[in-house]
């Protein structure tokens, strides 16, 4: 049922034009044809607001004013006359949708009435009562709505976000998924990364695993795309990403090396051990991935498996039948051999450290690659982590939004759901996100929507401020979240490589050391830059150069390059860095005794004492030690030190002195006092 806004302006005292101001004032709906507004609406108009247009400005004058709500609530009281206020009861609300709301630290009045069922205009006028003059999009706080919703019959509880910005930015899963309880984690399958030089054969390996022939060659040595996909071995499922070879590729393969539970290093029994390769194991070591090496082309009349075994040795992989703790298989990926044996040892060594996740729980994702596709927009190939992914969900990933709209598995089929462990395509983004960026379900678009904006904002002033400079490592140093200095070392020769990397063994250090987490010969190169911007990394060079383009991308990075043509002096940066990073000795320093000869007045733990100084000195400010009958009773510290009646820094021995003393065990005449004080000095190496 309407209203003409004609007979409720003659009934309020006021006219059409007041009240079509105060409704587009407060965003209230309204029929502009005809001037009519629901029944509801107008019940607000008169019989929560009462009273006219102008009363209604001083009433908004004095809220403008910031006077506190109680006022504004008297004020209310006397602009409505006598008149009883009627309040909204539970059973005015035609449908409640729960009796119990849970919000984070804000809700706009319009999400506030769709999650209560409360008509919006009666949300409205609550605010009013309690002077709070709210248009349909305004942003309540949690105290606000809990005082409101009394009304109504509705409790508020605060949760708190599941992921902060700052954790999305992280990249760091664990904060982002934190702790599940253990009755609700179940076994996911393991996420597996291939790894190698270019042409050492990941892309057949992957394809004889599927018994596909998804991706025949590499074009021009860059795989062209990355691919996502599970197997079935002995009825349990492996996921396998594929992460190209080329430098140009260096950091996201860096962050697949961190989203995956093992990685399989591939190397060609004929060929050995190249840069790449070293790259690659450097990557994987420094995300604490387990490695297993697949020693492939084992049908070449030329294949050494002995020869690779040996050249691993030297980047701490050595082979269990050698005595070491590093799965070796040999396979042949173009004939299949040893691909059963292969996934039997993927199983396996999932199977040390039970990989586990909670299916029950709103997901969370790593993306691995992305592109656009006619008919569907911006797509990514994702990787659930945790929790379970569903189509019409919200979800933020990096600096990109959406809602879930289609969800493909590897076949291109469509499917609703994708569990922890498990790969697809997604559509519904706002737009390409990033690799390595993290996905997770949010509830609502707008809060999806908003937290994209900060994180872009936020990628804005890290792109503008750098973020692996070594002021910035040396702070999350000392702030317990990295234990090691880590070092790109870039030598002129292998010789060199090998007189610094001796030398830096000798500044090991149980709390601080410098730990070379990627090393080569040959000028800084971009792969460099990447690395040491995703893992914080400093990039030291000996003797070689760094081009133009490099420093250019390094300063863009935040990435913090040393280049050095004498080795003691890079040693001695580093030593100095490391000893900058260790904790501040404390040292005690003993002062001087005393003995209390007179007690002049005691408060609680206060005191005023005559001493005599028998040896050394005393200080204002001082610690003092307790002896009594020989052996100390306690502790204490000297507030003020007098001598006579002049206030002194110092007083020595031999003199007189009067003290203001503190302590949890009082002074008695004939205590010796001991005097210290607890100097911080810095450490070295």
């Amino acid at each position: 049922m309407s209203i003409k806004l004609e007979n409720l302006a003659e009934k309020l005292n006021s006219s059409v034009e007041e009240l079509v101001g105060i409704l587009k004032e407060h965003g209230f709906e309204f029929n502009e044809t005809n001037l009519s507004v629901d029944d509801d609406i107008a019940e607000l108009l008169e019989d929560e607001l009462g009273t006219t247009k102008s009363e209604i400005e001083k009433l908004v004058t004095s809220v403008e004013d910031n006077l506190e709500k109680e006022t504004v609530k008297t004020q209310r009281k006397q602009v409505a006359g006598s008149k009883k206020v009627s309040k909204v009861k539970k059973d005015s609300v035609t449908e409640l949708k729960t009796d119990t709301l849970f919000m984070g630290d804000t809700i706009s009045v319009k999400e506030l009435a769709e999650k209560t069922g409360v008509n919006p205009a009666k949300l409205i006028g609550e605010l009013m009562k309690n002077g709070i003059l709210a248009n349909i999009n305004q942003q309540l706080d949690f105290d606000t709505v809990a005082l409101i919703l009394v009304e109504f019959g509705i409790s508020v509880k605060k949760v708190e976000s599941s992921s902060s910005t700052s954790d999305l930015i992280s990249q760091d899963l664990k904060l982002i998924i934190g702790d599940d309880e253990k009755e609700d984690l179940k076994l996911r399958p393991p996420i597996i990364t291939i790894m190698g030089h270019v042409d050492h054969g990941k892309t057949k390996l992957l394809d004889t695993i599927r018994k596909t022939n998804v991706v025949a060659s590499e074009s021009g040595g860059i795989t062209q795309h990355i691919a996502a996909y599970q197997v079935k071995k002995n009825d349990r499922l492996i996921t396998f990403l594929d992460t190209p070879g080329h430098e140009a590729f260096t950091e996201m393969r860096s962050r697949g090396a961190r989203l995956t539970d093992i990685a399989i290093l591939v190397v060609s029994a004929a060929e050995g051990v190249k840069p790449t390769t070293v790259e690659a194991i450097n990557h994987a070591q420094d995300a604490g991935v387990p490695i297993i090496v697949a020693i492939n082309k084992m049908d070449l009349p030329t294949a050494n498996p002995d020869k690779v075994k040996t050249e691993l040795v030297e980047y701490g992989l050595q082979a269990e039948d050698w005595g070491g703790k590093t799965i070796m298989c040999p396979i042949s990926a173009l004939k299949g051999d040893g691909i059963d044996h292969l996934l039997e040892m993927i199983l396996l060594v999932a199977d040390i450290d039970p990989l586990l996740a909670n299916p029950d729980r709103n997901a969370v994702a790593t993306v691995v690659e992305t592109n656009v596709e006619q008919g569907l927009g911006p797509v990514a190939t994702i990787v659930v982590n945790t929790g379970t992914l569903k189509i019409g969900q919200n979800f933020v990933v990096g600096d990109a939004y959406g809602k879930v709209k289609t969800i493909l598995d590897e076949n291109g089929q469509k499917i609703k759901t994708v569990s922890p462990g498990s790969p697809c395509m997604l559509a519904g983004l706002s737009k390409t996100p990033h690799a390595g960026d993290i996905l997770q379900v949010i509830d609502s678009e707008k809060e999806a929507r908003e937290k994209a904006k900060q994180i872009a904002a936020i990628r804005k002033g890290e792109r503008l401020q750098g973020q692996s400079t070594l002021t910035e490592i040396v702070s999350k140093i000392r702030a317990g979240s990295l234990k090691v200095v880590k070092v790109i070392l870039k030598t002129d020769t292998k010789g060199s490589y090998d007189a610094i990397k001796q030398s830096l063994e000798k500044l090991r250090h149980e709390e601080v050391m410098i730990k070379i987490v990627h090393h080569g010969v040959g000028n800084v190169s971009q792969s460099d830059i990447s690395m040491a911007a995703a893992g914080s990394a400093i990039v030291l060079g000996f003797h070689v150069s760094i081009p133009p383009e490099i420093q250019k991308m390094a300063d863009m990075r935040g990435v913090e390059i040393k280049n050095y043509k004498i080795i003691y002096k890079m040693i001695n940066d580093l030593t100095n860095i490391m000893s900058g990073l260790l904790e501040p000795e404390e040292v005690v320093i003993e002062l001087g005794k005393a003995e209390a000869r007179e007690i002049f007045f005691t408060k609680k733990k206060d005191q005023i004492v005559g001493l005599k100084i028998t040896n050394g000195l005393f200080k204002n400010g001082c610690k003092l030690r307790v002896i009594r009958s020989g052996e100390e009773v306690g502790e204490g510290k000297i507030l003020s030190l007098q001598k006579g009646k002049t206030v002194e820094d110092t007083v020595k021995s031999g003199n007189e002195a009067g003290i203001k003393y503190t302590g949890k065990v009082l002074l008695e005449e004939g205590d010796v006092l001991e005097a210290y004080e607890i100097e911080m000095r810095e450490r070295s190496l």
